[in-house]
């Protein structure tokens, strides 16, 4: 299912802190090694919760996420019940889809996506729901109309029945609207210590060869509500510079870079840039000056020494890259974590 990222203007406060509790389902048919159904919840991008076919069985991710059980007896036991009573649901919409689309065997995928975000400055709150099939858009729900959206002309029976449960679509959205945020800030405290922490990050400029673009890499830093961009002057270059985007670390923090194209700069006036690192929630900035004697080079080192780490520090964004498709793109899955009747059938 498609996700789109929102490029926020830059300023020089500090964004609020927007968390969020996603849910990804996943079902298929004829994928080889991998489960019919898995379903995933996170957690400001912190996965809580995971299901497959094959183990049938609801677990947390989190040692936090066992305080559920302090505000709902028997709570895995019920999260267990719900996702066995969605796997039937899904299988069945797989065979229906099939049908819509004219389909016989082959790979099928069906993805569903919903949860809710919270503004913890501004109080501004939002929900969602989408499908997809196939890795492509399916329906989805106007929040604002109460009514689904069908991109496709095999999802418009789909529409025409779930527009009539007006019922149905009311509770959708208080559900988003209330339900779900409840949750969430319920998630928060849960997590508190692991997902309201503020961790900096380590700032290094690397360079590959003398005529390459100055990269500012930023990595360590916790929550990923951040900016990172290079200025001149104090003032915020939109020109000749390439926003990387943020990549997960193996122990849970991110990394992020920014290249500033310096093809074009005159040497005496490299003073005149900075990098500079923001998160969310801090005040201070971290300012790096583009200086070339800090400057990690690539020029007269190994190749496979590059960026001024050791081969073995490699492992890292490589590991966090893989881990982020295996859990996000190849499943592309979720978990449904509240009280609420299964999805329905297409």
């Amino acid at each position: 299912m498609k996700e789109f990222i929102l490029l926020l203007s830059f300023c020089h406060a500090a964004s609020p802190v927007r968390h969020s509790l996603r849910n990804f389902f996943t079902a298929s048919s004829q994928v080889p090694n991998f489960p019919e159904f898995v379903f995933v919840g996170l957690v400001d991008d912190v996965q809580t919760n995971y299901y497959d076919s094959n183990t049938q069985r609801v677990v947390p991710k989190q040692d936090w996420m066992e305080n559920a059980t302090a505000d709902e007896a028997g709570y895995w036991d019920r999260q267990t019940q719900i996702a066995q009573g969605t796997q039937q649901i899904f299988k069945v919409g797989i065979d229906i889809l099939k049908e819509r689309f004219n389909q016989t065997g082959g790979v099928r995928i069906i993805q569903w996506m919903y949860g809710c975000e919270w503004d913890n400055e501004t109080g501004h709150t939002g929900g969602f729901s989408q499908y997809g099939y196939d890795g492509e858009d399916f329906i989805a729900f106007d929040l604002n109309t109460k009514t689904w959206i069908a991109p496709t002309p095999q999802a418009v029976i789909s529409k025409h029945r779930w527009d009539r449960e007006t019922g149905g679509n009311e509770g959708w959205k208080n559900y988003l609207t209330q339900g779900c945020i409840d949750w969430l800030k319920k998630y928060l405290d849960y997590g508190r210590s692991t997902l309201l922490r503020t961790e900096l990050p380590s700032v290094s400029l690397l360079q590959k060869t003398p005529s390459s673009p100055v990269t500012c890499h930023a990595s360590g830093f916790y929550p990923n509500k951040i900016m990172l961009f290079w200025t001149r002057d104090g003032e915020v270059l939109h020109e000749d510079v390439d926003h990387g985007e943020i990549l997960h670390n193996h122990n849970g923090t991110f990394q992020k870079s920014v290249d500033l194209n310096v093809s074009s700069v005159k040497a005496e006036d490299w003073w005149r840039y900075s990098c500079v690192f923001q998160l969310s929630g801090v005040e201070e900035d971290i300012v790096t000056k583009l200086d070339p004697k800090v400057i990690k080079t690539n020029w007269g080192k190994t190749e496979i020494e590059r960026d001024g780490v050791k081969p073995s520090d490699l492992t890292i964004p490589i590991v966090a890259v893989v881990a982020v498709i295996a859990v996000l793109l190849i499943a592309g899955i979720g978990f449904a974590v509240y009280k609420k009747k299964p999805a329905s059938v297409l």
